[in-house]
């Protein structure tokens, strides 16, 4: 046990690890050391960030919170935090399950927590980070919060209502990780496409975007977490136009029957869903899409489910994901809805789903065999440096295999690279 380190532990998704990257800071200029996500506890302290989506979310939490509470009783670590959004939404009712833990946080008590430790919080580091990250590539969130209402979301209930934040204090924070090399940006948010709606009363994520891509140094931007409703649509030739900003949109839809989307609260139809597709790639060429699914949310009969699978076969996204609806407390559903698919339907409609985009992954991968893409490197792994595309995000995408050959490539470059070979979800590729 290392005196005055303190270890935080990173649950769900990237918006949550940007927390962590500004709470790391804090703590350094504090004066503690701290890791990040080890896999054993280090120091005397922990901090372990929580995720409290979905079910098996919030069971990864519990879990995580149980090791390092047994670690405490066995004298591996004198004092355990729990922050983020399960801690926000179950803060009463973890204390009483999990009493070793020193304190429980909200989402946002980083002032409480750093006069815990004995020290203040300072607002001057409001937009200072500890990358976590390989350096080349960053997160950048955008906005807190979100003003939607779909029924199954518990994301409002943790994180409040939408905050943009200011776009000089963004473009600030750009050009400082810029200065520290990082060469691309994710952009992130609960809600991209509702940017700028409290602060200057329009959707202003498209001039974001683009002083982004004004900034020296910024080599790639892409975007996460739009919503197809209300769509900005004065972002579409800022994609198309800038080199910098990715063809690239993650877009979660969720589902397509008109049944479905009534019943999900998403104020879109199946019908406008198709037109928004066809206009992205219609006014954005090569546009990859990254949309995420749910199947099981209740009402949903085979029949809807029928038509979720074609509208897959049909729109043939680039990238895709997909989750079973889980019922989580405090969210319009769970307040008027019955669950009423059953489990083991629910999980053979999604393995059905992954199936059914797996052979359309295959086929775009393979589309892309011949082709000539640049490409940055991510990391060395065995025999092969391991790279990513403008269609390829951390984490979640296909990635670029590259045979260690004899010329050695710099993680965080950017090569060119032809593409000879493919699998399901991953290219091969030898440098041009």
């Amino acid at each position: 046990m290392r005196k005055n380190t303190v270890d935080i532990v990173t649950l769900g998704c990237s918006k949550n690890l940007v927390d962590s990257e500004r709470l790391m800071k804090q703590l350094e200029e504090a004066g503690f050391k701290v890791t990040h996500d080890a896999l054993h506890p280090q120091g005397s302290i922990a901090v372990i960030n929580t995720c409290g989506f979905i079910g098996d979310a919030k069971e990864e939490s519990v879990n995580t919170i149980l090791e390092f509470a047994q670690a405490k009783e066995e004298g591996r670590l004198e004092r355990l935090y729990v922050m983020g959004c399960l801690s926000e939404r179950y803060m009463q009712e973890l204390a009483l399950e999990i009493p070793q833990v020193d304190r429980y946080y909200g989402k946002f008590d980083w002032p409480q927590l750093l006069a815990d430790l004995g020290k203040d919080y300072r607002e001057d580091l409001h937009v200072g980070r500890v990358l976590t990250t390989p350096r080349h590539y960053a997160y950048l969130k955008i906005s807190e919060g979100c003003d939607r209402s779909c029924s199954y979301c518990a994301i409002p209930i943790m994180t409040g209502h939408h905050v943009s934040r200011p776009m000089d204090e963004i473009v600030a924070e750009v050009s400082s990780l810029v200065a520290q090399g990082v060469k691309e940006f994710q952009v992130i948010a609960q809600e991209l496409t509702y940017y700028g709606m409290d602060l200057y009363k329009r959707q202003a994520l498209p001039d974001l975007v683009e002083r982004i891509a004004d900034l020296p140094g910024v080599e790639w931007i892409r975007l996460h977490y739009a919503y197809p409703a209300n769509f900005p649509f004065g972002l579409l030739p800022v994609m198309r136009e800038r080199p910098n900003v990715c063809k690239y949109l993650d877009i979660a839809l969720q589902h397509i029957s008109n049944h479905m989307l009534q019943l999900m609260r998403r104020h879109t139809t199946k019908e406008e869903t198709y037109r928004l597709i066809e206009r992205l790639r219609q006014e954005v060429p090569g546009i990859h899409l990254r949309t995420t699914l749910m199947v099981g949310h209740p009402g949903e009969t085979e029949e809807d489910f029928a038509e979720l699978k074609d509208f897959v076969r049909s729109v043939r996204f680039e990238r895709m994901g997909a989750f079973a609806y889980s019922h989580e407390e405090g969210t319009y559903a769970a307040r008027h809805y019955e669950d009423n698919v059953p489990s083991e339907v629910k999980q053979a409609r999604l393995d059905e789903l992954m199936d059914l985009q797996r052979g359309i992954s295959a086929e775009q991968n393979e589309a892309k065999v011949g082709q000539r893409l640049r490409t940055i490197i991510d990391r060395k792994e065995g025999e092969y440096y391991v790279g990513r595309t403008q269609y390829d995000s951390p984490e979640v995408d296909p990635e670029v295999l590259i045979e260690a050959g004899e010329r050695r490539l710099r993680t965080g470059r950017f090569y060119d690279v032809e593409i000879t070979g493919s699998d399901d979800y991953d290219l091969y590729g030898k440098l041009v």
